[in-house]
């Protein structure tokens, strides 16, 4: 604690933030006077809080994965993930925690246990995988009524995007102050964000963060998603991860580039003698996504909405191809030179939680690697059009379905975390299911 204590004291910190993130990625936590924070030297939660459903209710098989005692877990904040908060009003920071059981062992119900998990796999292979996420999310006006449907929000001219505005810079003008604040916002909080664009969909944007450690990556992007919020509400709007948010636009996705570096040497080992070349663990590693993402597609496709976003004709894989430089394959191999040799994994939406979107895809990349498993040739041409099959997973509990019978991710990923991811997710399933849409009204109702 002796470097959480400079730094508070260092920037005459008043209050901190203790965080940690749920399965669903959502920020837990609680609210510190500075020295109360210090003398607790992190202190205990509940350990219930790691498998509260995104409705805040409780899986069926709830008292079985957790203790019916309801025991607290030890937190350790991690002095990395320290932060100034821009946004409070008082001098506040923000540490993300580490999740011990009373034994003193990583919770294994932790999202960020379990990508910790699969990093120690890596390291004792002597790898390191590097990662850079790009993060898409919607402006909308603000929706008091969830019954009514989103409207995009409109910037300083007042009027509503119809055109489709991908990539134009008249169309990112328009939010210029929304993106000051967040530029501003990222800038305070140490976010390693990079480039800026407007996606296809009406007020639809993506950012992009610098390739970097998959952990510190992991944390970034759980700051930013609630940093982006607090900077539509600062606007007068909503900002939202939803993976499909409006029927009649694109979905929002979090592509994950990805690639291994050598502990000793330094080297990519996913690079060729020469550009255009790859390695054997470069296709094992292809090999392992192809096999595993239709078992491992609950952690990109986390919620009930996010199978609307699968679609081949707005770029969202639809199979389990990959090619070279195609944005219509799930998994895309950028061109770039010999160090930035890497893969993109386009499967994950943006409403996954980022540190076990990233753990399942460099677990499904090391059991191909251990196993030796060939990939497919590449796919040259577009991989999926309209009224062709769609292969993955149609919804979470067919999702679901998948990953139980995995037991590979299983193990690498901890039984106990699989039997309680399964378990909140199909809770969410269930609580969805019994709810009647305006479809079933409108086209059953006088008709059946």
């Amino acid at each position: 604690m002796e470097a959480v204590a400079s730094f508070l004291k260092e920037n005459a910190i008043t209050e901190v933030e203790s965080t940690l993130a749920d399965m669903t990625g959502n920020a837990r936590g609680k609210f510190y006077p500075t020295k109360k924070f210090l003398a607790e030297k992190g202190g205990k939660i509940p350990e219930s809080l790691l498998v509260q459903t995104v409705n805040g209710e409780w899986a069926d098989n709830h008292y079985d994965i957790v203790d019916p005692t309801d025991k607290d877990m030890v937190l350790e904040p991690d002095p990395e993930t320290l932060r100034l908060v821009p946004w409070a009003e008082e001098p506040t920071a923000l540490v993300i925690n580490d999740c011990y059981t009373s034994d003193g062992e990583l919770h294994p119900l932790s999202s960020r246990s379990v990508l910790r998990r699969v990093l120690e796999l890596y390291e004792k292979e002597g790898l390191k995988p590097v990662i850079a996420p790009e993060v898409e999310f919607y402006l909308v006006q603000k929706n008091i009524d969830p019954d009514y449907e989103l409207k995009p929000a409109t910037g300083r001219s007042g009027r509503r995007e119809t055109a489709r505005q991908s990539y134009s810079i008249d169309a990112v003008n328009e939010f210029n102050p929304v993106i000051d604040t967040l530029y501003s916002y990222c800038d305070e909080l140490k976010l390693d964000v990079d480039t800026l664009i407007h996606e296809s969909g009406a007020a639809q944007m993506e950012i992009n963060f610098l390739h970097g450690d998959a952990l510190s990556l992991a944390d970034q992007v759980f700051v930013f998603k609630r940093a982006l919020r607090e900077t539509a509400l600062k606007h007068g709007m909503y900002a939202t991860f939803m993976a499909k948010p409006m029927q009649n636009e694109p979905g929002s996705s979090m592509h994950i580039h990805q690639s291994l570096i050598d502990i000793n040497t330094g080297k990519n080992i996913f690079a060729g003698e020469k550009e255009g070349e790859f390695t054997e663990a470069f296709y094992h590693y292809i090999g392992g996504l192809q096999k595993y993402t239709p078992n491992a597609i609950s952690f990109y496709a986390p919620n009930v909405n996010s199978y609307r976003r699968f679609a081949p004709e707005i770029a969202a894989p639809i199979n389990f191809d990959w090619g070279i430089d195609n944005r219509t394959a799930g998994l895309r191999v950028p061109e770039a030179p010999l160090a930035a040799t890497r893969l993109e994994n386009r499967f994950p939406g943006a409403d996954c939680n980022p540190y076990l979107a990233i753990a399942a895809s460099l677990a499904c990349g090391y059991l191909g690697m251990k196993a030796g498993i060939k990939p497919s040739e590449p796919s040259a041409g577009i991989t999926a059009e309209e009224g062709d099959p769609v292969e993955v997973a149609r919804s979470l509990e067919e999702a679901l379905r998948l990953l139980e019978d995995c037991p590979e991710l299983q193990d690498i990923l901890g039984k106990r975390f699989i039997e309680a991811y399964v378990g909140v997710k199909r809770a969410e399933f269930e609580t969805f299911n019994r709810v009647i849409s305006s479809w079933e009204r409108e086209f059953l109702l006088l008709t059946v």
